[in-house]
C-alpha cells in the first residue's frame, strides 16, 4: 500500500515528470501513425475523371461523369490525402472520336488510364458503365427581332415607332444540331408588363437548351416608342377600285361605321375627312359577296378596332 502511495504523490505532485508522460504519449503516437501510414492498404475510392477532346470541335450534350469508383490498393499516405480532400490529379481518358464513343464500361476503363492515378494500384472498376454524349460544335449568325404581337401593353397604350434592336444579329457557337434547327430570324419575348412608357433596356438572348448555346453579344439593346391611343367613332365613305369591265357593281349604303384608335400625338393633326373605306374588286367573280373594306388615310400607327362588312352585287 506504501508503495502505491508513493507512486501516486510522486505523479500528482511532480509537473515535470507529467510533461515527460504526456511526450513521450505523443511521440509513440506519430511513430505509430508514420508507421502505419508507410503500409499498403486495398479500399473503394472515388477518383476525379477528365475526358480529353478537342473542345475547339466538339461540345458535350450532357454532363459528362465526374468521378469513377475504384477498388484500389495504396500506401496509407496516399489513401489519407485522398481521405482528407487534398487534391488528386484527375484520371484523363482520352477521346480521339468523341462523338462515337456513347458510353464506356468501367471494366475497360484500367486500359484506358494506363500508369494512372500515381500512388494507386487499380484492382477493379465498381462503377459499372460511363454515358457520354458529343457532338460536333458549329457556329453561325442569327438575326434578333421583337415578338411584337408578344408586348404587354397597359390598356389603351400601344407602339408608334419602328423596334430598335441593336445589334440585329447574334454570333452563336454550340451543338451542330442544336445550332441547325435555330431558324434564319429569332424573336426575343418581353418580360415586362404594362408597358405604358417609351421603352429601352438590354434584353438577354435567351434559346432553348440555354446552357449549351454560347452568344456574342449575350444581349441586345431594345427599344421603341409608346403612346396612348384614343378611340374614335366616325362614319367613313366607301368607294370602290377596280370593278370588271362592264360591270356595274351595286353597294348597300354610301358611308360604313368605323371604331378605330389612333395615337395621342396625332389626333391635333388628324382629319376625319381624310377618311375612306375601300372595297376592292381585282380577280373578284360576278355575283353576290359579302367584302371586308379597307380603312386608308389614318395616320401612322393607327388600329381598326370594329368595321363591318358590305354586300356587293354585280
Amino acid at each position: 500500500m506504501g508503495i502505491i502511495q508513493s507512486i501516486f504523490d510522486f505523479l500528482r505532485f511532480n509537473k515535470r515528470n507529467w510533461k515527460a508522460v504526456g511526450l513521450c504519449i505523443f511521440a509513440a503516437t506519430v511513430f505509430w501513425v508514420f508507421n502505419a501510414l508507410n503500409k499498403n492498404y486495398t479500399t473503394n475510392i472515388d477518383l476525379p475523371l477528365q475526358f480529353d477532346f478537342d473542345s475547339e470541335k466538339y461540345i458535350a450534350v450532357r454532363p459528362l461523369p465526374k468521378a469513377i469508383r475504384f477498388n484500389v490498393t495504396g500506401l496509407g499516405w496516399n489513401l489519407f490525402r485522398r481521405s482528407a480532400g487534398l487534391r488528386v490529379p484527375p484520371l484523363v481518358v482520352p477521346l480521339p472520336q468523341p462523338t462515337e464513343v456513347r458510353k464506356i464500361v468501367g471494366s475497360t476503363l484500367p486500359a484506358l488510364v494506363a500508369n494512372q492515378p500515381e500512388g494507386f494500384a487499380i484492382n477493379f472498376v465498381l462503377t459499372d458503365t460511363l454515358h457520354l454524349a458529343i457532338e460536333p460544335k458549329s457556329r453561325r449568325w442569327v438575326n434578333m427581332g421583337l415578338d411584337i404581337p408578344a408586348i404587354l401593353f397597359k390598356k389603351g397604350y400601344g407602339l408608334v415607332s419602328e423596334v430598335q434592336v441593336s445589334p440585329d444579329s447574334v454570333f452563336i457557337e454550340g451543338p451542330t444540331k442544336l445550332i441547325n434547327s435555330l431558324p434564319e430570324y429569332v424573336y426575343l419575348k418581353l418580360s415586362d408588363r404594362n408597358i405604358d412608357d417609351d421603352f429601352s433596356e438590354d434584353i438577354e438572348v435567351k434559346f432553348l437548351n440555354d446552357e449549351l448555346i454560347k452568344r456574342n453579344p449575350p444581349t441586345v439593346s431594345v427599344s421603341f416608342e409608346v403612346d396612348r391611343y384614343i378611340e374614335v367613332e366616325d362614319s367613313v365613305p366607301l368607294r370602290i377600285i377596280n370593278p370588271p369591265k362592264q360591270s356595274w357593281p351595286v353597294i348597300g349604303g354610301k358611308k360604313l361605321a368605323c371604331t378605330f384608335e389612333i395615337p395621342e400625338s396625332f389626333q391635333e393633326t388628324f382629319s376625319p375627312d381624310s377618311l375612306s373605306a375601300i372595297v376592292d374588286l381585282k380577280n373578284i367573280t360576278r355575283g353576290e359577296r359579302k367584302l371586308l373594306p379597307t380603312i386608308v388615310g389614318l395616320p401612322p400607327y393607327s388600329r381598326v378596332v370594329k368595321l363591318d362588312s358590305v354586300s356587293i352585287k354585280f
